[in-house]
């Protein structure tokens, strides 16, 4: 009896009609797999980058208020900051008693937020 030879894949090969097709699907589908790879791979190459930057500026950016960088206290700086906005349109309304209550609330929120300049961090 001769030994059947092994195909690449380990196994034997055979003489279907269908070798054919299934083989041109399997490069269908190999080239489909390889352009998705090389999408992904640029998506990733730009958007790793702006990651990166994004990272880099709000490290910065708590760095420069003394405040630890999590997105808790992000959260809060951007809520100091409305209130801060309220404040400066109660102003701009000629409403002065709303202004210092706008005013305050951010100075109460942003001062427990923000560490102070003279404080190591």
């Amino acid at each position: 009896m001769a030994a059947r030879r092994m195909g690449h894949n380990g196994r034997v090969p055979t003489t279907s009609p269908h070798m054919k097709s299934e083989s041109t699907f399997e490069w269908l589908g190999a080239m489909l797999g390889e352009a998705i790879r090389t999408i992904v791979a640029a998506l990733k190459t730009v958007f790793g980058g702006f990651g990166e930057a994004v990272g880099a500026f709000s490290s910065g950016l708590a760095e420069a208020l003394g405040m630890s960088p999590t997105l808790f206290n992000f959260a809060l700086l951007v809520l100091g900051l409305l209130l801060l906005y309220a404040g400066i349109r109660s102003l701009l309304n000629r409403s002065v008693l709303g202004a210092i209550f706008w005013f305050l609330l951010a100075v109460l929120l942003l001062g427990g937020l923000i560490g102070e300049a003279g404080t190591p961090a």
